[in-house]
Formats: structure tokens, C-alpha cells, sequence
């Protein structure tokens, strides 16, 4: 088994990749994504359903054919923002291949991520999504994928933050670093969402 295969062997690659992705509404977090190859192909694609992309308990990641490959889920009531990720179309019953926690409830980022089909294996997320700043590192500390900023080659210019690099070390399973992109944006909306509106959510806590 390769070590770092957790969604799709199709999209571990030998060499490092840089995907651009591309956020397919401006307006709202937590919504549509394509993601395209260094030569302009699609490679991923997530779409957005229903009139408050807040309303979704579940995303969808898709290869370019429309074909699922990872549901990602927001488990409730969860404490530390807990998602979990299932292969394919997630059905009832249905157990997750991993799941994303805060590693504290303070602070902009620090998730920790654990892959249930190979026991030990974690992950950890460090950065700022809001800023589309984060690296994630297997247990040893080795960076195996980050998200940056893109910058335009021909004007050196950078890019708005609806437009960034997901960078693939060799031998990390893209579709399951697309889908913790998909998480950290929903938690990155959701903060947004709670920080606005604050005083106006009751809490159920003694």
C-alpha cells in the first residue's frame, strides 16, 4: 500500500504536482471548486447546490467525468469541528476512511487528521486557509502538499484569493488533499458565519 494512497491511487503521483484551484463562486465561502492541472486540464471539479451553501452537511468531490470520489461530512455536535471523509457517494451507515479536528478550539488553524484505514497514520495542518497559507505534515513533520498563493508568471503578480495552488509532494494521494481542502474551507465559512453572528446564536452549554 502506498503510504500516503487514502482516497484514489489515480492521483498519486511519482513527481510533485501543482494543481490551480479555482473557486466557482466569489460570493460565498464553502461553494464550488474546479482544479486543473499545470497543462490546463481538470482534474477535480466540486459543485455547489441549493441557495445557502451553509445549509450543506455534506460536499462532494468529483474526477472531471462527474464521478464521486470522497464525501466529506460535518459530524454533529462536534466540539472541534469535527468532519469526516467517506469514499465515494457516502451511504447510510457507511464508515468514514478519516477524519479532521481542530487540534485546539483557539486558533486561526492547527488540525489534526486521522486516516482510519492505516492505524497511526495522522496528519497534521498548520496555517492560515483564510489566507490560503497551510502546510500539511505527515507525523514525521515532512511537508507533503501545501496551499499557497498563486502568482501570475507573466506579470509576477498575486492572484486573488479565489484563485490558489494545492502543491503535492510525491506520493501524496491528491484527491484526499483536495478533500481536506474542501474541509478547511467549510470550517474557514463557518468561523466567518459564527463570528458574525455571535450574539445572535443561543448556546445549549452549562
Amino acid at each position: 500500500m502506498k503510504t500516503g494512497l487514502v482516497v484514489d491511487g489515480d492521483y498519486v503521483y511519482e513527481e510533485e504536482k501543482h494543481l490551480t484551484v479555482l473557486k466557482t463562486s466569489l460570493f460565498f465561502a464553502n461553494d464550488g471548486f474546479t482544479v486543473y492541472d499545470c497543462k490546463g486540464q481538470l482534474v477535480f471539479r466540486v459543485d455547489s447546490y441549493g441557495p445557502d451553501p451553509r445549509d450543506k452537511a455534506e460536499v462532494v468531490l468529483m474526477d472531471a467525468h462527474g464521478r464521486c470520489l470522497l464525501t466529506v461530512r460535518k459530524k454533529r455536535p462536534s466540539l472541534h469541528h469535527r468532519w469526516e471523509g467517506f469514499l465515494g457517494e457516502r451511504t447510510e451507515g457507511q464508515k468514514p476512511i478519516f477524519s479532521v479536528k481542530r487540534s485546539s478550539i483557539i486558533g486561526r488553524c492547527g488540525m489534526t487528521v486521522e486516516v482510519f484505514n492505516n492505524p497511526g497514520l495522522e496528519y497534521q495542518i498548520e496555517g492560515n486557509f483564510g489566507q490560503r497559507i497551510c502546510t500539511i505534515f505527515n507525523a514525521a513533520k515532512e511537508s507533503v502538499a501545501e496551499i499557497k498563493r498563486k502568482v501570475d508568471a507573466s506579470t509576477n503578480v498575486v492572484l486573488g484569493k479565489d484563485v490558489f495552488l494545492l502543491s503535492l509532494k510525491p506520493g501524496f494521494d491528491g484527491a484526499f488533499a483536495m478533500g481536506l481542502v474542501l474541509v478547511l474551507d467549510q470550517i474557514n465559512g463557518d468561523d466567518y458565519v459564527e463570528n458574525d453572528e455571535a450574539e445572535m446564536i443561543p448556546t445549549t452549554e452549562d
